[in-house]
């Protein structure tokens, strides 16, 4: 990316944002074919399979009028390449989808692109391309290629019964930000960057596919994925609530009980959530700890059906998921 500042105040051109496009991404000079050709084209690495993920943030749901649109762009790359991280998958290429009202300004499209490049950048991949279409809210769709090898995938259906669940990271920075959001009159600056911070987990995720059996991401927070995972795999996933690794505002001890159960579970974290067998652990976590990483386990898998939440010995079904995008709420939140 070049760091030209972006001089297009008026309304967003297609053509000529195109041609803005083949000047700044890297991939518009590089690419197997041009930016703006009908598709992007990149080699795909001897033996290994494709992985691919689709994403939309839309404005009012996920991020707000005054969000900046640099965090935009870089949330939209973050989010796919969280599910790429859950499959323990390299990320490769990127493209970028943007719905914009007409009369948008074209640099907020431009900043958009800029925050998805720079996050790509970070993870070895590249913008390859992408479209622009007229609607009636502000909607940035991202989608992403990723490599993997076949055998190494930890779909959600692999969980075992001796499992150990675990997760990477801290629990609740989804939640924390987005009661930040929802206790202001009007919207916190530091809580409105905190809901687009996302933080993929591509390094930890490539190395615990040696040893996760199901892997996910909690991106609609941790009793959602656990749902999941028992689900799919056909299980039952029991939660240690003492043993959650919270991230540190939720260690606040004004905090109800209930209330910092329901902040930790909301979502927004974009953690993964494994299993794994309890002989690979200690492995596993060196493994995290030395791309920089932290795991932890929460708890186990079981014979039986659902998720369970565990505290004091006692153990109940797992709450429902803060974070329902389909749910109408009177507050804006992410």
């Amino acid at each position: 990316m070049t760091g030209r500042r972006p001089s297009r105040t008026q309304p967003i051109d297609e053509r000529r944002f195109h041609d803005w496009l083949a000047r700044e991404l890297p991939a518009g000079r590089t690419g197997l074919l041009p930016l703006g050709d009908d598709a992007a084209a990149i080699r795909p690495p001897p033996g290994k399979v494709a992985v691919l993920s689709i994403d939309s943030l839309v404005e009012g749901t996920h991020f707000l009028p005054r969000s900046r649109p640099q965090q935009v762009g870089a949330a939209a790359a973050g989010v796919s390449l969280s599910d790429l991280a859950a499959k323990g998958a390299q990320p490769a290429a990127l493209l970028l989808a943007i719905v914009v009202p007409i009369g948008t300004p074209q640099n907020w499209a431009e900043e958009v692109i800029r925050g998805a490049e720079r996050t790509s950048e970070r993870f070895g991949m590249s913008l390859v391309g992408g479209d622009t279409k007229p609607g009636p809210v502000r909607t940035v769709v991202s989608s992403v290629v990723g490599w993997a090898r076949e055998g190494s995938l930890a779909p959600r259906s692999g969980a075992h019964p001796g499992d150990l669940l675990a997760t990477t990271g801290s629990v609740g920075r989804g939640g924390v930000a987005a009661a930040r959001m929802n206790t202001s009159q009007r919207p916190d600056p530091r809580a409105l960057s905190a809901m687009l911070d996302v933080r993929p987990r591509v390094a930890e995720g490539a190395v615990l596919v040696r040893w996760a059996h199901a892997m996910l991401d909690t991106s609609d927070g941790l009793a959602e994925a656990a749902r999941l995972l028992a689900e799919a795999s056909h299980v039952r996933v029991e939660v240690d609530e003492d043993r959650l690794p919270l991230t540190t505002a939720l260690r606040d001890p004004n905090l109800s009980a209930a209330e910092r159960r329901r902040r930790a579970l909301y979502g927004g974290d974009y953690e993964l959530l494994l299993t794994l067998p309890a002989r690979g652990f200690p492995a596993a976590q060196r493994a995290v700890r030395n791309v920089g990483g932290r795991l932890t386990v929460i708890g186990r898998v079981a014979p039986g059906r659902g998720a369970w939440l565990g505290d004091g010995g006692r153990k109940r079904p797992m709450p429902p998921a803060g974070w329902q995008p389909f749910v109408r709420r009177s507050r804006r939140r992410l």
